[in-house]
């Protein structure tokens, strides 16, 4: 695999609307994710609170979870600023909720999610608590590694 030498230019597949909540905007597109299976991009956006799915060559995007208005919040079925995501192998997605110091699994179609790391609300810097986690990854076991922003580590949690 390989890109073009010189190649200097890209083309947008998702936004360029102008910041904003509709369909066809992004407000703070901070992280995304491709979904080989479903031909589309994960996109976590910080300021809307929210993640979404923009399938390459749609002209808008659909909710996966959080506010559909934009708003932050700190229950299973809400984010507050996520920074970061991933999916596994079942489609399964984690969110990295920074302002809720917490990373939330939401099982695949599902809106309601289960912390599996951090403490909602509850920034700390003991082993079970995360301080403001920014971005994460998956292991081929499964086991989840968090980016603990403020706490300047980075923490592994044991599969779930």
């Amino acid at each position: 695999m390989g890109y073009r030498p010189g190649n200097t230019t890209g083309f947008v597949v998702a936004g360029n609307n102008g910041a904003g909540g509709n369909y066809t905007q992004l407000n703070g597109p901070i992280a995304i994710y491709f979904d080989s299976l479903t031909n589309s991009v994960l996109i976590a956006i910080f300021n809307s609170h929210n993640i979404v799915r923009w399938t390459l060559g749609a002209n808008n995007w659909t909710l996966v979870v959080g506010s559909i208005n934009g708003l932050p919040g700190s229950t299973s079925t809400l984010l507050f600023t996520p920074t970061g995501l991933t999916l596994d192998p079942m489609g399964n997605l984690y969110v990295a909720d920074l302002a809720n110091h917490r990373i939330q699994l939401f099982l695949n179609g599902e809106m309601n999610a289960t912390t599996i790391a951090g403490k909602t609300g509850q920034l700390g810097n003991d082993s079970m608590s995360l301080n403001q986690p920014y971005t994460i990854a998956l292991d081929n076991q499964l086991n989840l590694y968090v980016a603990d922003n403020h706490n300047h580590r980075i923490q592994k949690f044991l599969r779930y």
